[in-house]
């Protein structure tokens, strides 16, 4: 899959980690700590990937936690900035900055999370580059032309994710989903064409798809497509993968609304 967008940079103020040898005025064995955090909006799709277009936070929007690696050590800090008054004993750190909720589902609302390692020297500046990456995962729902053309009385598909929230009629948006990264279904009804009798289409209940391994930072499309080879078989697709196929003739009349 071709990238349509290059890689949003928030903050590049240094290309490489280093220790500044200057003095900090903290006490003897103190150093600080300037975080430079860029932002990456690359998802997995398929054993490709491409870059989801999104409202990207600003350095503001940045929580940050510190914690000690080898010691005891635990921290937060509203925002990046704080950082820049705060004296660190020399030691070895993680830093790790997050913005926004990921238990906060929706479109357009990514959430990024990104960690780095430092180590602080007695009485020096260092710097350390952070790239945050998108935390949830996306969900699309697709038809094909063949789909469209056999259920022409229209369709609905609804997004249900782990944590209970309800996305109905996804195909009226053509931007993905930002969900947990945790198990979701697709739900979905279809309406065949009035036969030849004026008798009004039938509307049957389509087979639930559930994904059940579900990752941060991937897109998931979800394709509903009809074949005819003989009979009318329904089938879906994830990734491009086929994961099932009904024949729409049998199993799903039985399902008839």
């Amino acid at each position: 899959m071709k990238k349509f967008f290059t890689i949003a940079t928030l903050v590049a103020l240094s290309l490489v980690s280093c220790a500044k040898e200057q003095s900090q005025g903290g006490v003897e064995g103190e150093g600080r700590v300037k975080l430079n955090l860029s932002i990456d909006n690359v998802v997995e799709v398929t054993r490709a990937t491409t870059v989801i277009e999104c409202e990207t936070p600003s350095e503001e929007d940045f929580s940050v936690t510190i914690e000690g690696v080898g010691h005891t050590f635990s921290e937060s800090f509203a925002n990046i900035a704080e950082l820049d008054d705060y004296y660190f004993v020399g030691g070895k750190y993680k830093a790790t900055v997050v913005a926004g909720d990921v238990t906060e589902e929706g479109y357009n609302k990514p959430v990024f999370v990104g960690s780095q390692e430092f180590t602080i020297q007695p009485r020096k500046h260092v710097e350390a580059e952070v790239v945050a990456y998108i935390a949830n995962a996306l969900v699309k729902v697709e038809v094909t032309e063949a789909f469209t053309n056999y259920f022409v009385g229209g369709y609905t598909f609804d997004v249900v994710t782990e944590a209970g929230n309800t996305f109905e009629d996804v195909m009226g948006n053509e931007e993905p989903l930002f969900v947990a990264p945790a198990p979701f279904t697709v739900k979905g009804t279809a309406t065949k064409q009035a036969n030849q009798s004026g008798s009004e289409g039938v509307t049957v209940t389509l087979p639930e798809f559930e994904a059940e391994s579900v990752a941060p930072q991937t897109l998931y499309t979800v394709k509903f497509d009809v074949e005819h080879a003989g009979q009318a078989t329904l089938t879906i697709s994830l990734n491009d993968e086929p994961v099932e196929s009904v024949v729409i003739d049998t199993e799903l009349n039985d399902n008839a609304q």
